[in-house]
């Protein structure tokens, strides 16, 4: 662990960590390296047996705690609510807080952590941002942003927190090319794509094996509909970005994006079969879930015979049906409960979203769900059960505030074609022309996409039966 920092470097770089072990310090550096990267690197011990040598070599180091368990809720597969050990950590962490002189830096971090245990993310965020005003190196607290602004659908807000504090991260500070990359992937949501291109690539120039940076530049190939481009630029550096464990899955996800595009479904599946699946079973993290269910339910639009896929995807979202952390993450699980036609799991998820959200205390996504994430889930069951109308009804009302429920564009583009697909199917002629109307839409904005072409014929088709 030569090259990690101890407790004299970090505090040189302004981060003063409240410890007097440089083991812990080193080991400290080691998961924010692995958390930055989207690797679990063996080469540095992974991320699960660092977190254990850190409490070995200081069980009383505060941000030893606030990182460990950080990176557990920032999974969003768990929360205080229903894992009582991570209850008890986050206990043990604010009571170490209050008893041992720490920085106001790592007070900040400590409240932060608390706030987002609570539900209250934007409230997180901005003690986050307060963190990064007085140190905008702070990597921890950047990343912790930039993954809650994601979960919040808040995308100039995770593009401007990287701006703000880009200007610093100077080329000898450690691990800057990747704050490059967290820049692009801000600039990249917000549409400016030929910028956010440019920065990535200059992230891979420096660090080839930037699977986040490869991920940034497949989403700027998936919005523009540039697929043969994007299917030469994921098989190009497929080498690089494989071992990054921890975002190999979704960039796989990205390769068979285009694949469905294209209508090459045989593609796509091989893909999922080769890849997604067997990831998602080997890691169960809810960013491989999500990726699962939401290709399947893709492929199932597009009139796939998925097999028994949908059961084996049910095996690892049915212990997640009564979490409710994040609503991105609700509707995804209710996929693979339709997909797999368990009636009563579907009837006990919709039940416990209902009662949770009739008293969302603190939480930010509970007091989302009525107006959003109950409607949304319900017009995925109406399709499901043959009513296209009443899905459309639900689906089409809340269009433009399904943003608020996270993920990225490509992520949520499952929503606007279910709505689509409603539409299409629908027995109203209104309804019919609002299916023409949005695929006009979608052409204008990703001219030459394979997959609009084939539903505008399929809704020209619909129009002359009518």
């Amino acid at each position: 662990m030569a090259s990690l920092r101890d407790c004299k470097a970090w505090q040189d770089a302004g981060l003063v960590l409240s410890t007097t072990s440089n083991a812990a310090c080193k080991l400290f550096d080691a998961v924010l390296t692995q958390y930055a990267t989207w690797t679990d690197d063996e080469s540095l011990g992974g991320i699960e047996a660092c977190l254990s040598k850190i409490k070995a070599a200081d069980p009383n180091f505060t941000m030893g705690h606030v990182i460990a368990n950080g990176l557990e809720l920032i999974g969003t597969g768990s929360s205080v609510r229903l894992n009582k050990e991570l209850d008890s950590a986050m206990r043990t962490m604010m009571m170490l807080s209050k008893s041992q002189p720490l920085t106001e830096r790592e007070k900040l971090h400590v409240s932060a952590l608390d706030m987002f245990a609570r539900g209250q993310l934007p409230k997180a965020c901005d003690v986050w941002e307060q963190i990064l005003q007085s140190h905008p190196t702070d990597l921890l607290a950047l990343r912790f942003s930039q993954d809650t602004y994601f979960y919040l659908g808040h995308h100039i807000q995770m593009r401007d927190s990287v701006a703000r504090v880009y200007p610093f991260w100077t080329p000898e500070t450690p691990l800057s090319s990747y704050v490059k990359g967290y820049y692009a992937f801000g600039l990249m949501e917000t549409n400016l794509f030929d910028r956010a291109e440019e920065l990535a690539r200059e992230a891979l120039a420096i660090n080839r094996t930037d699977a986040w940076s490869v991920h940034t530049i497949a989403h700027v190939n998936e919005m523009k509909a540039e697929v043969k481009k994007g299917l030469e630029f994921m098989k190009e550096t497929e080498t690089d970005w494989k071992n990054s464990d921890i975002l190999a899955c979704h960039n796989y996800w990205h390769w068979a994006l285009y694949f469905i595009e294209k209508g090459e479904y045989e593609a796509a599946l091989t893909i999922y079969d080769n890849h997604i699946a067997p990831r998602c079973m080997s890691s169960g993290s809810m960013l491989d879930l999500v990726d699962n269910c939401s290709m399947l339910y893709r492929l199932h639009l597009e009139g796939v015979k998925l097999g028994d896929r949908w059961n084996n995807a049910l095996r690892l979202t049915k212990k997640h049906t009564k979490d409710h952390v994040l609503l991105f993450n609700d509707v995804h699980i209710l996929m693979s409960l339709l997909g797999a036609k368990d009636r009563k799991t579907t009837d006990e998820f919709l039940t416990t979203l209902q009662e949770l959200a009739k008293a969302p205390c603190e939480d930010h996504e509970l007091s989302l769900a009525p107006s959003l994430g109950l409607p949304l889930c319900q017009a995925f069951v109406e399709f499901e059960n043959g009513n296209c109308d009443k899905a459309v009804d639900l689906l089409y009302p809340i269009r433009y505030d399904i943003i608020k429920i996270g993920g990225s564009n490509a992520q949520r583009d499952v929503f606007n074609q279910l709505l689509i697909h409603a539409a299409l199917n629908s027995k109203s002629q209104a309804k019919q022309n609002l299916a023409r109307c949005l695929l006009r839409e979608r052409d204008v904005m990703r001219p030459n996409s394979p997959m609009t072409e084939r539903l505008l014929r399929k809704a020209a088709a619909v129009h002359s039966v009518a």
